[in-house]
C-alpha cells in the first residue's frame, strides 16, 4: 500500500476487535453499528484481506485480524500517552521570569543563589527588560510589575513597596566636609538624573523632590540636573561610582544602603510604587509559581 489507510477505518476496527462487538464499538465512537461495519469493510478492501470472520456471534478475528489488532491497539495507547505527555508541564524547563532590569540587577540577581539552594530541581530563566512582555503570549511564565495597582486579569501578590531619597556614596559626602543640613546643601553636588519610560507626571523625580522640598523650605534656589541617562541601572552606577546624587528606590539599592555603601543624603522621601508577582490563572506551572512567590517573599 501506497497511501495510509483513513484513521477513521482504523479507529473503528480498533474498537470492535477491543470490545469483539460491532455495538459497543459504535457505543464508544458515538456511531451506529452500520457505520463500524461500513468502516471495517473499507479497511478490509484497502488490505484486501479479512479482518473478522463473518458470522453472527461472537465476533471472531481472522489470522490476519489478530495480528493487526495488536499494533493499533499499541500504536493508539502510544498515541494517547504522547499527547498526555505534551500536555503536562515539563517539570525540568526553566521557570521564565520577567522583570524591570534594575530589580532583576540590583535585587534578584544577588539572591538567586538562595533560588539554589531550595530549588536545585527548577532552574530560573531571568528575562530584564523594562518592556511588558506578554503573559497571555507565552513570552514568560510569572512577572515582576512594578505598578501603583495590580494588574487587571491576572493573579497578583504584591512583594513590596518602595519609597525613593535623594541616594549618594558617602565618600561623595565626605570630599565636601560640610554637614547636609536643609535640602538646598544637596544642590552642591551633581544631581543624577534618568528617565521614567512609564511617563508617569507624579513619578518621583528630582523635579518632584525639589517641588516637595521646596514646599518646606521656599527658598530652595531652582537647579537642572547635571547628568542624565536613559537607563536607571546606569544612573545607579554613576551614584556608586561617587558622581553625585540620584532619587533612587530604597528597594532597588537596598543591598548597598544596608552594607553602607550608599547612604542616603536626606532623608525627605517620595512615594513609589508596588512590586508585584505576576502570573496566569490556572497556568499548569502554577506550583511551581506558588513556590517562587513563597521564596520571593521569604526573601524580600
Amino acid at each position: 500500500m501506497t497511501n495510509r489507510p483513513p484513521l477513521r477505518a482504523l479507529h473503528a476496527f480498533e474498537a470492535a476487535a477491543r470490545h469483539g462487538s460491532f455495538k459497543a464499538a459504535a457505543a464508544e465512537l458515538g456511531v451506529t453499528p452500520t457505520a463500524i461495519s461500513h468502516q471495517v469493510r473499507l479497511l478490509e478492501e484497502i488490505c484486501d484481506l479479512r479482518l473478522f470472520q463473518r458470522r453472527p456471534r461472537p465476533l471472531v478475528l481472522t489470522s490476519a485480524g489478530a495480528r493487526l489488532f495488536p499494533i493499533l491497539r499499541n500504536g493508539f495507547d502510544l498515541l494517547a500517552g504522547s499527547l498526555a505527555a505534551i500536555a503536562e508541564p515539563d517539570v525540568q524547563a526553566p521557570l521564565r521570569v520577567t522583570s524591570p532590569n534594575a530589580f532583576a540587577s540590583r535585587w534578584l540577581v544577588p539572591r538567586l543563589p538562595k533560588w539554589r539552594e531550595a530549588n536545585p530541581a527548577v532552574p530560573l530563566e531571568i528575562i530584564g527588560t523594562d518592556a511588558l512582555l506578554d503573559l497571555r503570549a507565552g513570552a514568560a511564565d510569572v512577572a515582576i510589575r512594578y505598578t501603583r495597582r495590580p494588574p487587571v486579569g491576572f493573579a497578583a501578590q504584591e512583594l513590596c513597596r518602595d519609597s525613593f531619597f535623594p541616594i549618594c556614596s558617602p565618600g561623595l559626602l565626605a570630599s565636601d566636609g560640610r554637614a547636609i543640613e536643609r535640602a538646598a546643601d544637596l544642590l552642591r553636588y551633581p544631581l543624577i538624573h534618568f528617565d521614567w519610560m512609564n511617563r508617569d507626571p507624579d513619578a518621583p523625580t528630582w523635579r518632584r523632590w525639589l517641588e516637595t522640598a521646596r514646599s518646606i523650605d521656599p527658598d530652595l534656589p531652582a537647579k537642572a540636573w547635571d547628568l542624565s541617562f536613559r537607563e536607571e541601572l546606569h544612573a545607579i552606577d554613576a551614584v556608586v561610582a561617587g558622581q553625585g546624587i540620584a532619587i533612587c528606590s530604597d528597594v532597588v539599592v537596598g543591598r548597598e544602603l544596608e552594607n553602607g555603601s550608599l547612604v542616603k543624603a536626606h532623608p525627605l522621601s517620595l512615594p513609589g510604587y508596588s512590586f508585584y508577582v505576576v502570573w496566569m490563572h490556572h497556568s499548569p506551572r502554577s506550583a511551581v509559581m506558588e513556590s517562587f512567590l513563597a521564596w520571593m517573599r521569604n526573601v524580600a
